[in-house]
């Protein structure tokens, strides 16, 4: 969403559908991991996957991981989340754009794809 006319906050939301806690990590990784390439380093994250640190106790599964680019703000949710926030409603009168799929290409060695 193009919030550069209606945000002083950040200029564009990202949102993305995980449809399980791994999902949503993968998607994590993969974008913070693709915009760093672009010099693009994440400024703050909220909801990351918690660590049982190292008690192997039952942890809760995140439902919502926010990832602050500063001009660009990533939110990843479950779909129970999406439906519950409706981002897209708060920001109905934020025009949509789309994002092109990356190039087909093999993953780098030890690199999963994310589709």
């Amino acid at each position: 969403m193009d919030l550069r006319a209606l945000s002083n906050v950040t200029d564009f939301f990202v949102v993305c559908t995980a449809g399980s806690p791994p999902q949503l990590a993968a998607l994590r990784d993969h974008i913070e991991r693709v915009l760093s390439r672009e010099g693009c380093a994440v400024w703050h994250t909220e909801g990351l996957l918690p660590d049982t640190g190292g008690s192997g106790a039952p942890t809760p599964s995140p439902h919502w991981v926010l990832m602050d680019f500063g001009d660009v703000v990533v939110h990843l949710l479950n779909p129970q989340a999406r439906a519950f926030y409706h981002l897209e409603e708060l920001w109905a009168d934020a025009p949509r754009l789309s994002i092109p799929p990356e190039p087909a290409s093999s993953p780098a060695r030890g690199e999963s794809r994310v589709s």
